[in-house]
């Protein structure tokens, strides 16, 4: 493991600066190989994730898995966190000063993951990166967020409550591939993204 990964590991599980620590069990730092070409973001651990201290193990992480599978990806091979990195009690919707609170942690890891592309998984994850934006209305489609590529989607749980957006996700997911295909097109080429200049690209 990279030293400098497992120094910011130990930081997260340490951490004390909110007061979320005071009621996990574990910290989640997040989970995948370092550099990754893929991160998947999601909001905050629920309890399975604060029992076992792994991203995205309970029934939205059950839903990812399949919805990964059926595109040819492996869990494995991507890196997984969520922007805070402990449970809020009663899986309540993290609040202002805990995203904050977490924000080196997750500013740190997006530098070591290096990916290609970041994939928000609902609002907290669109709001993080695109604020003032609506997921009903960008999912699906690819964004540059200094200078890094920005990919939102809804969040598994969300399908789990309603039933329609399971097919959005699969739409939405399926295109990862692709996308992957055109950034190392784009990386190789002179149409690299500008940082720090929000855009929208379209996706052939």
């Amino acid at each position: 493991m990279n030293s400098e990964y497992a120094l910011l590991r130990e930081q997260i599980n340490k951490c004390s600066i909110c007061s979320l620590c005071e009621g996990r069990i574990l910290a989640v730092p997040g989970e995948g190989p370092i550099p990754s070409d893929i991160m998947f973001v999601g909001e905050a651990p629920g309890s399975n994730e604060d029992k076992q201290g792994i991203p995205f193990v309970g029934q939205a992480g059950k839903l990812l898995d399949s919805l990964l599978e059926k595109i040819g990806m492996d869990r494995n091979k991507v890196y997984i966190t969520n922007i805070v990195k402990c449970r809020p009690p009663n899986n309540r919707d993290p609040i202002p000063i805990e995203i904050e609170s977490c924000r080196p942690y997750f500013d740190k890891q997006i530098k070591l993951v290096e990916p290609k592309v970041i994939v928000g998984l609902g609002r907290f994850a669109l709001s993080y990166f695109l604020p003032g934006n609506s997921i009903s209305k960008v999912h699906g489609e690819l964004f540059d967020w200094n200078g890094v590529y920005f990919f939102p989607m809804y969040h598994p749980a969300a399908a789990l409550h309603q039933g329609n957006l399971r097919q959005v996700l699969e739409s939405d997911i399926a295109k990862i591939p692709k996308l992957i295909q055109q950034i190392d097109f784009r990386l190789n080429t002179s149409e690299n993204i500008e940082a720090n200049e929000p855009y929208q690209y379209k996706l052939l």
